[in-house]
């Protein structure tokens, strides 16, 4: 398209550390390599991986670009070699490796998703790092089926709000954990069967008295560290535990006894270091399996803020100061 600019506004972390070192700076509007397109950024997602980079504490894998960004939804501009679908002019959410936080981005083709038709693009850009990470680990992984029990940690987070919508879609029991009696009220409001204010009440022994001391057959963790061990004693026989980020620490004790006992999976992932054909089959996976869901079940994500691109640092502000319910949104235009 002849109206695609040489440069861009890109957001860029000028000095590792607190969000003032955000900065908005001019770029190189990137090309698209063979089996890519070139997107017209409209809203990019912010997640707790942008801040652990922009903190020095996440770097991106090799050869990926600097720029904090993990999903967007925009137009389709430019397509690379050996592309045909998504076609330029098409209506796009995309999961990125990197560089969201800008006006244009590449992204490879198979991690693109059409626009839900119900949905707009702020509320688009809100759905590919949390529905891959939600789907591949709960139900691609932990397996979680209809009328099993789902213990979700951080339920008001933008991946717990997801976890909610998803799991009681698909006939799915939820249970979560969440530090205020507000958002408590948030996640029973968005389905939630129990909501468990974990700073006042122990999420064992609640789970365990909402199951009829059956337990969680699926846990969602993205706390670690001294998570485990009450996870495993909230799991039901035969439970899996899904572990994908340690806000408590990396380590933690592992009681064998129980683990063998309760005969427990216990698992975990990264999405961002997985190939492209791996997340390719995630893509996949859920456009059958999920996007219709946008139609007969009027699935919406909850967006607690939507903010101009430009005003990244204060997003990632919002996001460490625990206030959000939901996603956080930039928008460019």
């Amino acid at each position: 398209m002849s109206d695609i600019p040489a440069t861009m506004t890109a957001m860029e972390i000028g000095t590792p550390g607190p969000p003032e070192g955000l900065r908005p700076v001019s770029r190189p509007v990137p090309e698209p390599g063979p089996g890519e397109v070139l997107i017209r950024v409209a809203a990019a997602g912010v997640n707790r991986p942008d801040v652990l980079q922009r903190r020095g504490l996440y770097p991106p894998p090799r050869g990926v670009t600097d720029i904090p960004g993990l999903e967007v939804a925009g137009e389709v501009v430019r397509a690379g070699t050996g592309v045909t679908n998504p076609a330029v002019g098409a209506r796009v959410c995309a999961l990125v490796a990197g560089g969201g936080y800008a006006e244009y981005v590449t992204a490879p083709a198979a991690q693109c998703l059409p626009v839900p038709a119900a949905l707009s693009m702020e509320e688009a850009a809100a759905l590919p790092e949390t529905f891959f990470t939600v789907y591949y680990n709960v139900f691609m992984r932990a397996r979680l089926r209809p009328g099993e029990t789902l213990l979700i940690h951080g339920g008001s987070s933008g991946i717990g709000t997801t976890a909610i919508l998803l799991a009681k879609a698909f006939g799915a029991r939820v249970i979560v954990t969440a530090g205020t009696a507000e958002k408590c009220t948030a996640c029973l409001t968005l389905g939630a069967d129990a909501a468990i204010d974990y700073k006042r009440e122990d999420f064992v022994a609640r789970t365990l008295e909402a199951t009829g001391g059956q337990g969680a057959d699926v846990v969602l963790d993205m706390v670690g560290g001294d998570y485990l061990a009450r996870n495993m004693a909230a799991a039901a026989a035969n439970g899996r535990i899904a572990v994908i980020a340690t806000q408590h620490g990396t380590h933690a004790e592992l009681d064998l006894v129980t683990l063998m006992k309760k005969r427990l999976w216990v698992g975990g992932s990264t999405l961002r270091p997985q190939t492209v054909a791996a997340k390719g089959e995630i893509a996949a996976a859920l456009r059958r399996e999920v996007w219709p869901l946008f139609e007969s079940k009027s699935l919406r994500p909850v967006i607690h803020a939507r903010l101009p691109l430009r005003e990244a640092a204060r997003a990632h502000a919002l996001m460490e100061s625990g206030a959000h319910i939901g996603k956080i949104v930039l928008f460019t235009r």
